[in-house]
C-alpha cells in the first residue's frame, strides 16, 4: 500500500511504527471542529439527522451515480480555507476502486478558489492524504497502520473510503463455500474502523456499490424503512460492516424526463428513520443541488 501527503512537490510521507496513545491537547486540537459536519454539507442530511463525531455514513448505489463524484465535493469543502467558506480541515481518502481523478479534483479547487493560484491549490492538497489499496488484506494492514498517522496529525477530523465493496467478488471467489472466510477481512477491516473512528472521533463516509437485486419480498419485509425498499436495496457486506452505518444515502439516477438534475439522494439516518430527498447534478465546476 501508499500513502501519499499531496503537499508541495507532491512528496510522499510514509507511516510507519506502532500506535501511540494520543495526548491531551491533540485530542482537544481533533475535537475542536467537531461542528464542522453539519457545515460540509447541509443538503446530504435531514435537519435533524446530521452526522457527528463517530458516525458513519454510506453512499450506496448503482455505477455512474455520482457517489464518487460527491466525495470530492465533500473532499473540497473539507480542504478549502475558510475564507473561501471551506473548513480548512485535513482529511485522509482510501482508493480501493483505483478511480480516483486528481485532475479532477484539481479541477474543482481552481473553479472554488478565487483567484485560483498554483500556491493556493498546493496548500488546499497539503490538508489531503490519499492511500491506494487493491486487496482486501492490503487494506486491513493499512488501517491497523493508521493509529500513528490519526496521532501525529490532531487536524484529520474525516476519513473516506471509496469503496467498501471493492474486493467483495475477489474475497467470495478466495473463501470458497465458507461465509466466514469470504468475509473475514471485511469484518477484520470493520473492527479496524470502528476502533479508529470511536478511539479517535472521527466522522467516516464510504462508498458501496448496489450489486445485488432486490427480492420480490423484500419490500414486504420487517424492520425496513420505505426508503430502502423503494432505493431497491439488499445488503450484502457482512452483518458487521451494516451495523456499523449509522447513515445510509441512496445514490439514483432521475427518471423523470422534464428533470433539470440528473441525479438524486435519498438521505436516511438510521437511527430517528429521519428521510429527505433531493436532486442534484454534476458539472464541470462540480456538484450542484
Amino acid at each position: 500500500w501508499r500513502l501519499c501527503r499531496l503537499g508541495v512537490g507532491g512528496r510522499a510521507a510514509m507511516v510507519d511504527g506502532l500506535g501511540k496513545a494520543e495526548s491531551g491537547a491533540q485530542l482537544l486540537a481533533r475535537l475542536e471542529g467537531r461542528s464542522f459536519l453539519k457545515k460540509l454539507e447541509p443538503y446530504l442530511f435531514a435537519e435533524e439527522g446530521y452526522p457527528v463525531h463517530g458516525d458513519v455514513v454510506e453512499f450506496y448505489g448503482p455505477e455512474g451515480t455520482g457517489k464518487t463524484e460527491m466525495l470530492y465535493h465533500l473532499v473540497v469543502r473539507c480542504i478549502l480555507p475558510k475564507v473561501e467558506e471551506g473548513l480548512e480541515a485535513s482529511l485522509l481518502f482510501i482508493d480501493t476502486d483505483f478511480h480516483f481523478d486528481m485532475l479532477r479534483l484539481v479541477t474543482l479547487l481552481e473553479h472554488r478558489l478565487s483567484p485560483s493560484s498554483e500556491g493556493q491549490i498546493k496548500q488546499c492538497l497539503a490538508r489531503f492524504f490519499l492511500v491506494t489499496c487493491n486487496s482486501s488484506a492490503q487494506l486491513l494492514l493499512t488501517l491497523h497502520s493508521l493509529e500513528n498517522m490519526f496521532c501525529s496529525h490532531p487536524s484529520l477530523c474525516l476519513l473516506m473510503i471509496d469503496s467498501m465493496s471493492a474486493f467483495y467478488w475477489i474475497d467470495r471467489a478466495n473463501g470458497g463455500e465458507n461465509l466466514s472466510l469470504q468475509e473475514a477481512n471485511l469484518r477484520r477491516c470493520t473492527q479496524c474502523l470502528e476502533k479508529l473512528v470511536r478511539q479517535y472521533h472521527l466522522a467516516l463516509f464510504a462508498t458501496t456499490q448496489a450489486i445485488m437485486q432486490k427480492s420480490s419480498n423484500s419490500a414486504e419485509s420487517s424492520g425496513k424503512i420505505p426508503s430502502e425498499a423503494d432505493a431497491d436495496y439488499r445488503p450484502y457486506l457482512c452483518k458487521s460492516w451494516q451495523q456499523l452505518i449509522t447513515h445510509r444515502i441512496f445514490f439514483a439516477k432521475q427518471c423523470h424526463p422534464g428533470s433539470t438534475k440528473g441525479f438524486s439522494i435519498t438521505s436516511c439516518h438510521l437511527q430517528n428513520n429521519s428521510v429527505v430527498k433531493r436532486p442534484f447534478s454534476i458539472l464541470e465546476c462540480g456538484i450542484q443541488f
